[in-house]
């Protein structure tokens, strides 16, 4: 007999690392695979999960999940654990997930100096990556129905064309929905790098410009770059994620100047300079704000 925790869309998976791949200086690739990976069912685009990773000194992450499948109960008594023992959860991407063998790829921005790795509240996530080896183990709080609200990226059928933008830390999503639009559709797409090194071979059936903005190389902000950009004829769609100050600038560019209904611009802070992503969390989400 199927239960209700069989059937919800997201559950805890047990999932441990095959092989790494640096992509380049600040990008990392890492491959897990697991028995638990027969479930898992990843609905594409920009598809979210929550990953727990162990403490330095741990063998495993410690989330004590709840016997019958209870995910509320399980966070809930995560989240009751002392700082220092429950498992670090930072949230990610899942870049491709494929069949036989069952596998499960997450890209991961990694950050030169310390100081750059505090600014973006992934430290522990950072340091994790930078060391990850096959055999070690995490949690995935992931999907198990590939049409779930993981999947933010969502076109309405009346897209003429797509913009995007996203920093490195969203440039794994923003790689897998250039792979998901559909052949001849058009793209304006911006990608913010720090090195020009960071710059990847990407993708898609779409007609789509892509632009690289690197930083090394003294690139224009969001706003600018898009702002001196002429947009094509018909009805758009956009895609902004990243920084979160950056998020919100350009969403104020795409709705207030050039009349983009709101409604069609999905837009993810998915870090913030100097907060945590824990710190992140407690404050109001960048997709309800103005």
């Amino acid at each position: 007999m199927t239960t209700p925790a069989e059937l919800a869309p997201f559950r805890f998976f047990d999932l441990q690392v095959v092989r790494t791949r640096r992509l380049g200086p600040s990008m990392v690739r890492i491959t897990f695979g697991g028995e638990d990976l027969k479930d898992f069912a990843a609905g594409g685009r920009d598809q979210s999960l929550s990953l727990f990773l162990p403490h330095p000194g741990q063998d495993e992450p410690v989330v004590p999940v709840d016997p019958g499948g209870d995910m509320y109960a399980t966070l809930g008594a995560w989240r009751a654990m002392p700082d220092d023992v429950r498992a670090v959860m930072r949230s990610y991407t899942v870049r491709e997930q494929r069949r036989e063998p069952n596998e499960v790829d997450i890209d991961f921005a990694l950050h030169a100096a310390p100081s750059a790795a505090d600014a973006a509240g992934v430290g522990p996530a950072c340091h994790w990556a930078g060391q990850a080896a096959p055999g070690h183990r995490v949690k995935v709080l992931g999907p198990a129905v590939t049409d779930n609200t993981g999947v933010r990226c969502r076109p309405p059928e009346d897209t003429d064309w797509v913009l995007i933008w996203a920093d490195e830390t969203a440039l794994p999503a923003a790689a897998a929905i250039l792979e998901w639009l559909p052949a001849g559709l058009k793209a304006r797409v911006w990608l913010e790098v720090q090195h020009a090194e960071d710059r990847q071979e990407l993708k898609t059936a779409a007609d789509a410009a892509i632009t690289w903005l690197v930083r090394d190389e003294g690139a224009p902000s969001a706003p600018e770059a898009v702002g001196a950009a002429e947009f094509p004829d018909g009805t758009p769609y956009a895609w902004i994620a990243g920084e979160s100050g950056s998020v919100k600038a350009l969403r104020r560019h795409l709705v207030g100047d050039r009349q983009i209904d709101r409604r069609r611009v999905t837009f993810v802070g998915y870090w913030r300079r100097g907060v945590s992503e824990d710190g992140l969390r407690e404050e109001t989400p960048a997709e309800e704000t103005d």
